[in-house]
């Protein structure tokens, strides 16, 4: 005979023990009580009650809390990605810094050496003169004259007394005269080069001063980037872990819909952006300032702590962009290591001053640098071998630099924990800055 039926208005059952109820389940019993004609209270066959209204309710507000969490883990990771390439931009920031105050100190030797070289000049000079001066003195007014009086025709003073002795004067006039201006040139030209070379070393001394204020820097940030960057994974797989058991999925199934989501955020940045195609506004010229001539220097052994008197020559080499592209094609994997240019770790400028010495070009270890010694070009005009750099708001301000390959496609050496890698131009943020070298 068949159970009789309990009415929806009489006596409920007794409720089991209070619990809370998945949101895969309250979803089901949902569905079965909008399918169903069978009353929310109703039993079950095999008197098992059903959910109650109560239950619903509760179900409804579990999924509601679970679907915040959701969205409060998602923006939980997001954060933690920003923080992360926060970090990592700061650092890569206080490397090119660094090399930035590196390649100053070498202008700044350069021109010392420069100076003191025409400091060596002049005085050889002065020194010719000097005795020229003599000669003429003794052949104008004999070679009975008093040798030990000369001491004051070396002195301006002492010059000038004699010429305006009138009978002086009737004696040495002619040949005289030139040579006393001779001397006198020669002795303001070497006082000028002493100063100048005292400056030089100056300004020499307090760039290398600086070189290794930012080599610190940039220490303490690469240090400070590869913290946030651990603490940061470990945050991030924690997050994953939560969504994993919010969402009712593996984590792994999780790693990858984030992933995903990650890559069509870049492809829509992407998107979004000027394509090499498009013409926008060249960036402005760079600094003819000679000074600003570019010294290549690169290091042969890559170092975690830089020294900033380190350098060299570049020796010569051929090719032309092809040879600069596969350079940068070999290096790739290899990985990224602030101040470095090879032969086995990279830093962004030191790759491509290592790529364009296989291509015949000769550029600094040094974003800006680079920049100012290429030929500034618009997007619409990029070619494989260009440059392409990041920055904020000005030349001076490049921070980032990575050789163009074609296709929108960049080969560079990112930042630390990222190897040599080639990528769409658009991997990260829009390039600011575009030059030929």
């Amino acid at each position: 005979m068949p159970q009789a039926q309990v009415p929806a208005t009489g006596p409920r059952p007794a409720r089991r023990p209070a619990r809370r109820r998945s949101v895969a389940l309250v979803l089901g019993s949902l569905a079965l009580a909008a399918t169903t004609a069978v009353p929310v209270a109703q039993a079950a066959p095999g008197g098992d009650p059903g959910p109650t209204r109560e239950d619903v309710r509760e179900a409804r507000q579990d999924q509601r809390t679970a679907l915040d969490d959701v969205a409060s883990v998602k923006a939980a990771l997001a954060t933690a990605n920003a923080n992360a390439e926060s970090a990592a931009v700061a650092a890569a920031k206080a490397a090119e810094a660094y090399n930035g105050a590196r390649w100053k100190a070498q202008v700044a030797r350069r021109e010392l050496r420069a100076a003191e070289a025409a400091s060596r000049r002049a005085d050889t000079r002065l020194a010719e003169q000097r005795e020229t001066y003599r000669r003429t003195l003794v052949s104008t007014l004999g070679s009975d004259i008093d040798l030990t009086a000369l001491t004051a025709v070396f002195d301006a003073d002492g010059v000038s007394s004699l010429l305006s002795d009138a009978t002086a004067i009737d004696t040495v006039q002619g040949a005289l005269q030139t040579q006393h201006e001779k001397y006198t040139t020669a002795a303001d030209e070497a006082e000028k080069a002493e100063t100048a070379a005292d400056q030089a070393a100056t300004a020499a001394t307090d760039a290398a001063t600086v070189a290794r204020e930012a080599r610190d820097d940039a220490s303490a940030a690469a240090s400070a980037a590869a913290t946030v960057a651990t603490s940061t994974a470990a945050r991030k797989d924690r997050l994953v872990r939560r969504l994993a058991r919010l969402q009712g999925v593996t984590v792994e199934l999780v790693r990858e819909r984030q992933e995903r989501a990650e890559e069509r955020a870049r492809a829509q940045q992407e998107e979004d952006r000027p394509a090499p195609g498009d013409d926008v506004p060249t960036a402005p010229e760079p600094s003819q300032d000679p000074s600003n001539e570019p010294e290549p220097q690169p290091e042969t052994q890559p170092d975690p702590q830089p020294d900033p008197d380190d350098g060299g020559d570049i020796p010569p080499a051929s090719g032309g962009a092809s040879a600069a592209i596969a350079f940068a094609r070999a290096q790739l994997g290899e990985p990224y290591r602030w101040a470095a240019a090879g032969p086995s770790a990279w830093d962004c400028s030191g790759l491509t001053m290592g790529a364009w010495q296989a291509g015949g070009k000769s550029l600094p270890h040094y974003s800006v640098a680079q920049y100012e010694a290429s030929t500034p070009i618009s997007p619409s005009q990029l070619q494989p071998g260009d440059l392409v750099f990041w920055g904020d708001g000005s030349p001076s301000s490049i921070y980032h630099v990575a050789l163009y390959t074609g296709n929108g496609m960049i080969i560079h050496a990112p930042r630390t924990g990222r190897p040599v890698t080639e990528e769409s131009m658009y991997y990260w943020i829009a390039p600011d800055y575009y030059a030929r070298p």
